[in-house]
């Protein structure tokens, strides 16, 4: 059992989850909160949410980690213009990469020589991968640790959501009837596993027209119905923009006052 000193759980904890917890925590590191960022669906803009979730948290006066844990498929980096950056690996642990606005990053792509290189690995390596980047990583003291899942629900998500003491997860969706069945599949999975949902972010929700500012609807979809289902609440609606495609790199305005109130909302839960 991990030593509850450390865990940002300490004090919320049943007996019978105290019993069987797997949670490691390194004593270096004070994580009060940890967010993790699902979707079970790949397309939906989830890293994206990540960043902006990260950003906005960090200009809110927190501080902020933001861990990439896609990692076969690692777009952190890119989003936050920090492609050319490498982390700094030491006996202690390693050190990592920090953004401009005090944002700290850690990816396997800091680790590796080219970012165009595979990761052709076994689900057991890449779960250890996953689980290194929380006990090893010198994160130190955090307000939040956003944590970008990779689609589905398996080896990574599940190893997540045993060895960390996360405090919720955002599911990330679209309006489509196709994608809710899938992001439900990642909702289940969360109360097998004992874990909260915050809530739902709907990206890609609509788009406006540029000339008249009419809002256009791109899917047809249920969202309403998807929610009362699954008893969880609508955090936010995203537009189709290119703004908020590169919102990581550019840290739009306007994009970030469309993202306050979701941020507060994932706050007060």
């Amino acid at each position: 059992m991990a030593s509850c000193d450390t865990c940002a759980s300490n004090g919320n904890c049943s007996d019978s989850k105290k019993e069987n917890c797997m949670v490691e925590n390194n004593p270096i590191n004070n994580v009060k909160n940890i967010i993790g960022v699902m979707s079970g669906k790949g397309g939906v803009g989830k890293s994206t949410v990540s960043v902006m979730l990260a950003n906005d948290l960090v200009r809110k006066g927190y501080k902020v980690g933001l861990l990439d844990a896609d990692i076969t498929g690692p777009s952190i980096p890119r989003l936050l213009g920090l492609q050319d950056k490498r982390a700094a690996v030491f006996e202690t642990g390693i050190l990592p990469v920090i953004a401009e606005n005090g944002l700290k990053v850690m990816s396997l792509n800091f680790l590796i020589d080219e970012e165009n290189t595979p990761v052709i690995w076994r689900g057991p390596i890449i779960s250890g991968t996953v689980k290194q980047f929380w006990t090893d990583v010198l994160w130190e003291d955090l307000d939040y640790l956003v944590v970008d899942l990779p689609p589905g629900t398996g080896d990574v998500a599940l190893t997540v959501m045993q060895v960390m003491p996360i405090t919720g997860v955002v599911m990330v969706s679209v309006p489509h009837d196709m994608v809710s069945m899938i992001v439900e599949k990642a909702i289940n999975m969360t109360k097998k596993m004992d874990v909260d949902v915050i809530g739902v972010i709907e990206n890609m929700s609509y788009i406006k027209c540029p000339d008249c500012g009419k809002t256009i609807k791109m899917f047809e979809g249920n969202t309403e119905e998807f929610l009362d289902k699954m008893g969880i609440k609508l955090l936010g609606e995203l537009p189709m923009t290119k703004e908020i495609a590169r919102d990581g790199i550019n840290k739009s305005d306007e994009i970030a006052k469309m993202f306050e109130k979701i941020t507060d909302g994932i706050i007060k839960e």
